[in-house]
């Protein structure tokens, strides 16, 4: 089997987590006989430095060519002051648009190794495994009007947060469909106290249970959600919930394992075709320094093998070659502690890869 993949390697730390994915792939390719075809792309602030934009026409070719789409990170310092529409950050939404990537999928998910690397106590995280479902092509950061206009003889901003009712109906059924593969249970999170656009999505939520009666389905305040997920993550399984709810509550998750550098994240659209990235930014100032943890964007990997070419034997080979790593007393700096092994970036990813290899 080949599989034809778009490599978006992004700027900063970007470069170096997607190298040692590489590694990890070829692995993969050694050991199942998989094939994967590479084609690299420009996105984010290297793309603004050779075209003028973040994100290039021939970028979205590739994209939407590709079997799958695998991301490292888009951002610098260095273009805080360019306008809005050419920061590299807008890529990520282009690029999510323009392969209708609606659903976000963010494990969170705690290794028994990692129990001390946390900041909470080891009996509030231990066994935590939860999904975030986040919507991820509308709400504020998609809806119009937006802008910053006088209004009175003063500047003001405003974004508009607005969901139609198709887009919470699909966001929903993937939610409840990963729900029906774990443990059944789903948390839809809004603030349907204050917010039109919750009471809808609560509304159509609602209605889409009565397809999975076999779901648990409650409903949750988001800044009550957010309370819950420090004080007792593991009352929940399956969150769904929009675009600038879960951006920020899959941040909070992080720290339950100890380090956005612990988190996948898969894109999916309609069909098989997915966008996979670490959920953490470009860390420019980390840049180079072989110190940043490449576990989220080889996991990620992973969920490349599971959700678009539905090979669960390598997505298992990858998660369980990271377990035995950690088991082994391998950290990055980010979660070292007490009298653990400190690796660089590129020798955590030739652990992995030959765990892999050697791995029944």
């Amino acid at each position: 089997m080949r599989y034809k993949i778009a490599l978006l390697e992004g700027d900063g730390i970007g470069p170096a987590v997607i190298d040692e994915g590489i590694k990890v792939l070829n692995a993969i390719e050694h050991k199942f006989g998989y094939r994967f075809e590479y084609e690299k792309a420009l996105i984010g602030g290297c793309a603004y430095d050779d075209c003028g934009k973040p994100l290039p026409e021939s970028t979205i070719s590739i994209a939407k060519d590709a079997d799958a789409v695998y991301l490292g990170a888009v951002g610098d310092w260095k273009y805080d002051s360019l306008p809005a529409e050419v920061r590299p950050e807008k890529a990520l939404l282009g690029i999510r648009k323009a392969l209708n990537l609606f659903a976000n999928l963010r494990p969170a998910i705690v290794f028994d190794e990692l129990l001390e690397a946390s900041t909470l106590k080891p009996e509030v995280i231990k066994d935590v495994d939860i999904m975030i479902v986040r919507e991820l092509t509308g709400d504020v950061y998609f809806g119009q009007p937006k802008g910053i206009e006088v209004i009175n003889g003063e500047r003001a901003g405003f974004n508009n947060m607005i969901y139609y009712e198709k887009e919470v109906e699909r966001i929903a059924h993937v939610a409840f469909q990963t729900a029906m593969k774990r443990n059944k249970k789903l948390c839809s999170v809004d603030k349907a106290n204050v917010l039109d656009a919750s009471r809808l999505w609560r509304e159509v939520v609602t209605g889409v249970s009565e397809r999975y009666p076999e779901v648990e389905l409650t409903h949750m305040y988001v800044d009550n959600a957010a309370m819950q997920l420090i004080r007792n993550p593991k009352q929940f399984d399956v969150i769904v919930t929009g675009n600038i709810f879960g951006d920020i509550l899959s941040d909070e998750a992080s720290m339950l394992p100890g380090s956005l550098g612990m988190l996948p994240s898969a894109s999916l659209s309609n069909n098989e075709k997915g966008l996979y990235e670490p959920i953490h930014g470009s860390a420019p100032d980390l840049k180079g320094k072989n110190i940043v943890n490449p576990i989220a964007t080889i996991l990620s990997a992973a969920m490349m093998m599971r959700y678009s070419f539905g090979k669960n034997d390598a997505a298992s080979s990858i998660e369980n070659a990271v377990k035995s790593v950690l088991k082994k007393g391998y950290r990055t700096p980010d979660i070292h502690f007490g009298n653990t092994q400190v690796v660089g970036t590129t020798q955590m990813g030739d652990l992995i890869a030959q765990e892999i290899l050697i791995s029944n």
